[in-house]
């Protein structure tokens, strides 16, 4: 039997009838459509979503968004608060609707997160080449501006004719639903083709439900780990994660209890593990807290588990000065970095077989592990307690209000470092923080994702006038969709965070402060007369205005407890930051600067990891 649908019309049915299942358990993979339409995509798609409704009860949900980089950051926000086992699709039309899209699909694959990205595109048959906004390649009329699209996507398919879109859909889901290969899937669907009609078998539209695996260690590797394990006496865990995805932070918590093992955490991986248990010693890396970097240093073991080892995570590869690696990935590409033992398997399965009977690390370290943190911990709580409203305090003040049930998100700038090293988190998803593409205007529309995957946990965002100037206008959206977020905006006139790198490579600041020009001609004059407070306002969010303290507090209790979106505006001051975290990153340094000589010196800490 067949069904005679258009191109776009077996895709939504196709779509809403997709289930992941890991554990026993199944998730609805694709949990809805977010879509900006144009010419590209309105009879097609457009046409398809209103055909079967356009209301929360329907198979695929349709969500308006407001910007299509900011609806794949939602996606993607959602898809890590699902644990990768859901995720959303987003449609845009072809032209620059498509290519608004690349950044969200660049932060996606980069970050390992499931996203499905449906852009228009030109006219298959070429009937009426050059069409609005083709970009003409005079080496191939098969070239359009979806093809930006390809090196940021793990799968990239263009469907020429209906016959390609089966075993199209079927490629996918596959990559959508492998912890090892996830990350933006794009299916570019020509304008025509999506509004062509075809005969499709009726299977094609049954439930179907793609297992999410759990691959387990090679017995052979898991034997070399073991004895690489017992050979450890200073050993530290550096939770990734990978961790968080495959729901590992019990048994990682139940491995380091066991065994005595520090456990330090990357920013993906930030509350894996308690900030309280007995052996959490906190962030690592740049952004890490000096407990966990001190024994980075003297480690002769580091087990990674679920961490793809980023630059900030292994300060440029000055940390782990004399350690041996064994690496716990699902993904090979990443379990064989640093030359380390690979133990290629899922981290909860990995951390269970793992048993080394009879041994554990050094008292001594664990002790120390133990002191170290509660010494780190006692300086950040002196640095939050003050009397100006600086970013530290503000932190300080956040973290309490917002209390263990609910997620904190963030990306790039300072406050990520801020976060990593002094946010106290209760539990895997109490810390959301995009640090892989460190993407500034992530921050709501990824809070908006967060929110839509878990409408029982209040979401605080956190965003700083530099990213919020980028992108705020998802807060229409959640207005629209009555979806509450408390937005707590940072007002500190510019980028704080590449201000102060840019004052350390020589770089005085140029181009970090939002000021007027100056009679000199260069921006030093007058801050901007912005009133970021009123922009929140007219898009439909509730503002409550803080200047110091003690109305910070209040305007967060009071959002809290309002049903609707509030931003709580606050203007900070400078101030003393946060306990540094003793860790280098490399950031070239021009050879006629004045720091290029520390520059030198630092440099000459990296090791290869080999």
């Amino acid at each position: 039997m067949t069904v005679r649908l258009t191109v776009a019309q077996a895709l939504i049915r196709f779509l809403g009838r997709q289930w992941s299942e890991r554990d026993g358990v199944e998730h609805r993979l694709i949990e809805g459509c977010l879509g900006i339409f144009g010419h590209g995509n309105v009879a097609g798609i457009g046409q398809a979503l209103a055909a079967q409704g356009a209301g929360l009860g329907d198979e695929l949900p349709y969500y308006l968004a407001r910007n299509e980089q900011a609806m794949v950051h939602t996606a993607a926000g959602f898809a890590r608060a699902r644990d990768r086992l859901s995720t959303l699709a987003c449609t845009t039309s072809i032209g620059p609707g498509a290519t608004n899209m690349v950044t969200g699909a660049a932060l996606a694959t980069i970050n390992r997160v499931p996203v499905l990205l449906l852009p228009g595109d030109i006219f298959a048959t070429r009937a009426a080449n050059p069409v609005l906004q083709e970009l003409e390649d005079p080496r191939s009329y098969d070239v359009s501006v979806n093809d930006c699209l390809r090196p940021v996507s793990r799968y990239f398919d263009r469907i020429n004719r209906p016959e390609q879109l089966p075993p199209a859909l079927m490629a996918a889901m596959r990559v959508l639903t492998d912890p090892a290969e996830t990350g933006a899937v794009t299916l570019a669907l020509p304008q025509d083709v999506q509004a062509e009609a075809y005969d499709w078998p009726e299977e094609l539209f049954a439930r179907r439900v793609w297992h999410v695996a759990r691959p387990v260690p090679e017995p052979a590797a898991l034997e070399r780990a073991a004895r690489m394990l017992s050979a450890s006496r200073r050993p530290l865990i550096v939770a990734g994660g990978g961790v968080i995805y495959s729901g590992a932070s019990e048994a990682l918590c139940g491995f380091a209890a066991r065994y005595g093992v520090p456990v330090a955490e990357t920013q993906a991986g930030k509350g894996a593990i308690p900030y309280d248990h007995a052996r959490a010693v906190g962030a690592i890396g740049h952004t890490g807290t000096a407990a966990a970097n001190e024994l980075a240093r003297e480690a002769d073991l580091v087990i990674g588990v679920g961490t793809r080892y980023s630059d900030f995570t292994t300060a440029s590869r000055t940390l782990f000065r004399d350690a041996a690696f064994l690496n716990i990935n699902v993904a090979a590409f990443d379990a064989a970095k640093h030359a380390g033992l690979m133990l290629v398997a899922d981290a909860r399965e990995a951390l269970r077989l793992l048993d080394v009977p009879g041994w554990r690390a050094d008292p001594g370290w664990s002790e120390r592990a133990t002191a170290l943190a509660a010494s780190w911990w006692r300086s950040v709580a002196e640095a939050q307690h003050g009397d100006g409203l600086t970013q530290t305090v503000l932190l300080g003040i956040l973290n309490e209000v917002a209390g263990p049930s609910s997620v904190v998100v963030n990306a790039a700038g300072s406050m990520p470092g801020d976060l990593h090293r002094m946010w106290r988190a209760a539990g895997p998803k109490a810390y959301h923080v995009e640090y892989g593409y460190s993407c500034m205007g992530y921050e709501i529309a990824g809070g908006l994702g967060v929110k839509l995957a878990a409408p029982e946990r209040e979401v605080f965002v956190l965003v700083g006038d530099g990213s919020y100037l980028m992108m705020a206008q998802e807060i229409a959206t959640a207005v629209q969709e009555g979806v509450k977020l408390v937005v707590v905006l940072v007002d500190n006139h510019g980028f704080a965070s590449i201000g102060g790198l840019s004052e350390a490579v020589g770089a005085r600041r140029l181009g970090t402060a939002y000021r007027m020009r100056g009679p000199g001609g260069e921006l030093d004059g007058a801050y901007l007369p912005v009133d970021l407070a009123a922009n929140a306002a007219s898009l439909g969010a509730d503002v409550l205005r803080a200047g110091d303290p003690g109305s910070f507090r209040a305007a967060l209790a009071k959002a809290r407890e309002s049903a609707r979106t509030t931003v709580v505006y606050a203007e900070t001051v400078p101030g003393p930051g946060g306990p540094p975290s003793t860790a280098w990153w490399d950031v070239p340094v021009a050879e006629n600067a004045e720091p290029y000589a520390a520059y030198l010196t630092a440099k000459r800490e990296q090791r290869p990891y080999l």
